[in-house]
């Protein structure tokens, strides 16, 4: 399909999404380059149709993009770590300045602010275990409000998908209805 990212909507939006629908997410996350030709052949309608439900889907903000998958070990970064991370300071100043410095390490590819004993869980991507250490002493150990940082590693990713999973069901009557929330 489109090689260039949906556009993305900030305001709430309400869509009904039918069985055809849902197929052609669940074929778009597996392979968003094949043609919209291709596409409406499998989910049997026409390609037309199926184009204008592709951007119903775009627009709502259901499908907010197209990506290539990159296998990391292939660009040097065969080294994965899950870093908790727990802060010393709990207010709102200090909770946004370290999602800012968070997200802004080339190194963390993955970012979550999280309840429970940790406050954030990263999923960081190096090329070996000195650029993790740099990472850690001049990067992470730097962040202001950093109480407490523990690694874990990937040894071997047993399973890993960006695929969200849908019931597809040919005869499903009630169609589902997704609510995006307003961003802020």
């Amino acid at each position: 399909m489109a090689s260039s990212n949906a556009p993305r909507r900030e305001r709430a939006t309400s869509i009904r999404l039918d069985a055809i629908d849902r197929h052609i997410i669940k074929i778009l996350q597996s392979s968003s380059k094949i043609t919209n030709a291709a596409l409406s052949e499998t989910v049997g309608i026409s390609a037309p149709s199926t184009l204008e439900r592709v951007r119903k889907l775009e627009h709502a903000g259901v499908i907010t993009g197209y990506v290539a998958l990159i296998d990391p070990a292939a660009l040097n970064r065969s080294i994965m770590a899950i870093v908790q991370v727990s802060l010393n300071s709990h207010s709102n100043a200090a909770l946004e300045k370290s999602k800012n410095f968070l997200a802004s390490f080339d190194e963390v590819v993955a970012c979550w602010h999280t309840a429970g004993d940790e406050d954030f869980m990263l999923k960081v991507l190096v090329g070996d275990m000195a650029a993790y250490e740099k990472f850690i002493c001049n990067k992470l150990s730097t962040v202001p409000a950093i109480g407490k940082i523990r690694t874990a590693f990937v040894l071997t990713t047993v399973k890993e998908t960006t695929q969200i999973p849908l019931d597809i069901t040919a005869g499903e009557a009630t169609p589902h209805t997704v609510r995006r929330p307003h961003k802020n």
